[in-house]
């Protein structure tokens, strides 16, 4: 006779909706298998799984709990890889509680075929996640194109201006840098609006600090509003850099 025993921490496990998240996390677990066990290719799970592996991944947890114990068995039954996390110790915060419920785990496959997986927490505006930047591999950089922005048109007389400096310039080159001469948007741009990226970048990393700061400490009542003010600037600026 063959027995299988599942045990779990049953506190207020009496109540339904608790019993029905029991069963839905064994079933989840249970399809992810599944639909691993189809495929020998490299893949890459990621998302928010609401669930952490180790204690040290939910601020002021001490103890496992049995949805972590299932969250660790299927890791570490299909080989699954963690990339270490720069930027932040959690993925998520509501006031005083941090977790890290987002997660990436690759196959060893996948591992054998890029080698420079890197993953790295981003500045949040308005969800109480934060983005996720994963990268593989490095970037190919070629020449810079010419982009509009839509900010531009918010200018009064702007078509005026850009007949003008049709009008006056002359030049000799490619097509798209007799276009970019021709308009001379980059001079005006950064008259008319200021560096918005570099305006935007200042603002992250003032945001990056509170963000950091507020996972050992509580933030007081300045440092509170001067975060809420300094999201609303980038979601300002971020408006005015929506490019077409």
């Amino acid at each position: 006779m063959n027995l299988k025993l599942l045990s779990w921490n049953v506190r207020r496990l009496n109540e339904v909706d608790k019993r029905l998240q029991v069963r839905n996390l064994l079933r989840s677990w249970k399809e992810l298998t599944g639909l691993i066990s189809w495929w020998d290719l490299p893949w890459c799970l990621g998302g928010d799984f609401n669930i952490i592996s180790f204690p040290s991944e939910r601020l002021g947890t001490a103890s496992f709990s049995w949805a972590m114990y299932g969250f660790s068995d299927f890791i570490s039954l299909h080989g699954l890889m963690d990339i270490s996390m720069a930027g932040g110790l959690y993925t998520w915060s509501n006031s005083s509680l941090a977790s890290r419920l987002d997660w990436f785990l690759y196959s060893p496959l996948l591992a054998d075929h890029f080698t420079q997986f890197t993953q790295k927490r981003m500045s949040r505006v308005l969800s109480d996640h934060f983005p996720i930047l994963l990268e593989g591999g490095s970037q190919q950089r070629g020449r810079i194109p010419f982009h509009f922005e839509n900010m531009w048109l918010r200018v009064d007389n702007f078509v005026d201006k850009v007949k003008m400096w049709w009008a006056s310039y002359l030049f000799q080159g490619t097509p798209s840098f007799i276009l970019a001469k021709k308009l001379d948007l980059k001079k005006w741009n950064e008259t008319e609006f200021g560096n918005v990226m570099f305006k935007k970048q200042d603002l992250w990393s003032k945001l990056n600090v509170l963000d950091a700061k507020e996972e050992t400490h509580r933030l007081t009542v300045e440092e509170k509003l001067v975060q809420v003010n300094l999201r609303t600037d980038i979601e300002k600026l971020t408006l005015l850099e929506e490019i077409s």
